[in-house]
């Protein structure tokens, strides 16, 4: 009986991979075929971001990222690896993007500039297809531990930058001392990735606009006056 793969689950680094990947697959890749690798992982990820997971086929990463069918099952043996592979490539691109946006956060300002930025970018496609990575999150979830894991982790990671923000502020008194930045950061990112659904549905970045304004007045009252 061949041995199924279990989940490696190192907190705090993204790091949910089998145990064949954790040997090092990249580090034994040439630089051409980590080139290879990282373009069916991106073809892969637009792909499925504009059709979702499940209507999104092997042949169609194929033909996108123009590799051959050999080329993909070198890299890949199965879709659920490649899944895998996407979950972690779009935890990667938005916690970059999000650090960025929040790792200097110390006022109501910072988070209303924070808010508008997330609406001009999810405007500019008229709300479709939602946010990168809340819209996978909903089709692994209940299919593949090792991808949920990676998605719930980001998703804390991104709350914990908003939440360090908040801190920040109660540092400097802006935000009332008996204010909750750790609740405070999940309503905020309970209101984005519900914005984020509505706005997909809708094909409209109001509801996205309205549900982080709500959320935002809410953070309002506990600033110290």
């Amino acid at each position: 009986m061949i041995d199924e793969p279990v989940p490696i689950i190192q907190a705090g680094s993204l790091a949910f991979v089998t145990r064949s990947e954790s040997a090092g697959e990249e580090s034994r890749l040439t630089p051409r075929g980590a080139a290879t690798r990282r373009r069916i992982i991106e073809a892969a990820a637009e792909l499925m971001y504009v059709k979702g997971v499940s209507s999104t086929t092997l042949d169609e990463v194929r033909a996108a990222s123009g590799t051959s069918k050999s080329q993909l099952y070198n890299h890949f043996a199965d879709k659920e690896q490649l899944v895998r592979a996407v979950v972690l490539l779009r935890a990667e691109q938005v916690m970059e993007r999000e650090h960025a946006a929040l790792q200097r956060l110390r006022s109501f300002n910072g988070l209303v500039r924070w808010r508008d930025a997330l609406v001009q970018r999810n405007s500019l496609q008229k709300g479709a297809y939602g946010c990168v990575l809340g819209s996978i999150a909903g089709e692994v979830s209940d299919q593949d531990e090792v991808a949920r894991m990676a998605v719930a982790e980001t998703f804390d990671e991104w709350e914990k930058l908003i939440e360090a923000g908040l801190r920040r502020m109660q540092d400097a008194r802006t935000l009332a001392a008996d204010a909750d930045p750790r609740k405070l950061a999940i309503g905020l990112m309970a209101a984005l990735q519900g914005g984020y659904l509505l706005a997909q549905a809708a094909h409209d970045v109001t509801p996205m606009e309205i549900a982080l304004n709500m959320a935002l007045d809410h953070v309002r009252m506990f600033l110290s006056a």
